[in-house]
């Protein structure tokens, strides 16, 4: 069976709603040099072949990474080419190459995901489809960078209500610029 992590950056007050730019994209890194996060990121990245999205951060997606010519960092040339799963009900054509609809119930939908052939499924953005996963017990691994603002406001990644008391700590890094990097899987 496949293993389905969920990437997020998030605040110190567990935000992973971006409301202000405490997060660049474009940057890859988050830190002062960057290479040695983004060379996490390109670690995790060699490890999946699949992208889970809900609908709005397909859209965002699909409207920023494709137009980003001077991409140093490579996340838009992994991003083209990987094999991305976008679960919405109104989506019809998702304009974007190798993307796939998941139209069904999402969590029947990932669940059979997980069941193909394959290494990891990395689910990122999307706190909805985050929240609907997590509630269901989907989510094999957390992988968290942290990074060093508070927002005060904002979505987290975590549902209401949900016991977070059963993750345990699988890696645990720092990075330039303050981030760390935490992985949990369910115990």
């Amino acid at each position: 069976m496949r293993t389905l992590a969920i990437t997020q950056n998030i605040t110190l007050d567990g935000a992973v709603e971006f409301l202000g730019d405490w997060f660049d994209p474009s940057a890859g890194s988050g830190g002062d040099d960057g290479g040695d996060m983004l060379a996490e990121l390109h670690r995790q990245d060699s490890a999946s072949d699949a992208t889970l999205l809900g609908r709005r951060t397909f859209c965002d997606f699909r409207g920023f990474w494709p137009a980003q010519t001077d991409d140093a960092t490579g996340i838009t040339d992994y991003l083209n080419q990987v094999d991305k799963y976008v679960v919405s009900s109104t989506l019809t054509d998702p304009e974007w190459q190798n993307s796939t609809i998941l139209s069904g119930d999402p969590v029947a939908e990932v669940a059979a995901l997980k069941e193909q052939p394959g290494t990891d499924i990395v689910l990122t953005g999307s706190i909805t489809l985050c929240h609907t996963l997590i509630a269901a017990g989907l989510v094999d691994e957390f992988r968290l960078f942290h990074h060093p603002v508070v927002q005060g406001a904002g979505r987290r990644l975590f549902p209401d209500g949900w016991n977070a008391e059963g993750l345990r700590l699988i890696d645990a890094r720092s990075f330039g610029g303050g981030i760390v990097y935490t992985a949990h899987a369910p115990r």
